[in-house]
């Protein structure tokens, strides 16, 4: 693993966590997953996300709505360990086949989440359940928890502020959850980890350039490039074998 990749990396999840959003995040995964096994990708940059959740967790403290993140919180946990054991146990080839679906479904849920908003929404208490098992084995095998989960927060009577803080607490939560499994698993490396604590200053630094991007840039076409990026980076691995 080289420096700049690292680097590039650290960039990402501060910016993602500075208010960027999640289509910087779901870069992480897919990316280093060209260069090493998804299993590797996955151990190097939990430590990593935890190190920004916890900053972004600063910059939202208490604007989100811990109701919501109780309600999903036990079939996540179901979730992150189902998705633990398949990330253990699966061949690096289909986990690079699972992560270019799940990438592409990610893709296809930001094109067409501003629309769930319009929806004659008739809440069910299973949805919760549903929402919150999805994003915990998509978090655990592929770092793709994001779209169940804001798919279901969308479809509820919140607050863009209280959206972004209860995402924050609920993904720094379970990432959390999912480090003892990884570790077990032997998915976390300790070796690598100590071998990117240099990545944190770029996180933190990160962080806060995201927060002054997001108030200058067009969001709109920021992300659209985004989405492309990970279209490509789909592409690449559902068609094109690693090294």
């Amino acid at each position: 693993m080289t420096y700049v990749v690292l680097a590039l990396v650290g960039l990402l999840i501060g910016l993602s966590k500075g208010g960027l959003g999640a289509p910087l995040a779901m870069l992480v995964i897919p990316l280093l997953s060209l260069v090493m096994p998804v299993p590797s990708a996955i151990g190097l940059s939990l430590p990593l996300l935890i190190v920004g959740d916890g900053i972004a967790i600063i910059m939202f403290w208490k604007t989100w709505d811990l109701d919501y993140v109780k309600r999903m919180l036990p079939t996540t946990i179901i979730g992150i360990v189902i998705g633990t054991l398949l990330l253990a146990a699966l061949p690096d080839l289909t986990l690079r086949r699972v992560l270019g679906i799940f990438t592409l479904i990610f893709v296809a849920y930001r094109l067409i989440s501003e629309r769930l908003t319009q929806f004659e929404y008739q809440p069910r208490y299973w949805h919760a359940h549903l929402a919150g098992w999805l994003s915990g084995m998509g978090s655990a095998l592929a770092n793709t928890g994001a779209p169940p989960f804001l798919a279901y927060l969308l479809l509820q009577p919140l607050s863009p502020i209280t959206i972004v803080g209860t995402t924050t607490l609920f993904f720094a939560l379970v990432n959390l959850i999912k480090l003892p499994g990884m570790i077990l698993t032997g998915v976390v490396d300790f070796h690598e980890a100590l071998g990117s604590l240099w990545v944190i200053p770029v996180i933190i630094g990160a962080v806060f350039m995201g927060r002054w991007i997001i108030q200058r840039i067009n969001q709109r076409v920021f992300e659209y490039v985004l989405l492309f990026t990970l279209f490509v980076t789909a592409l690449f691995l559902l068609f094109v074998q690693s090294k």
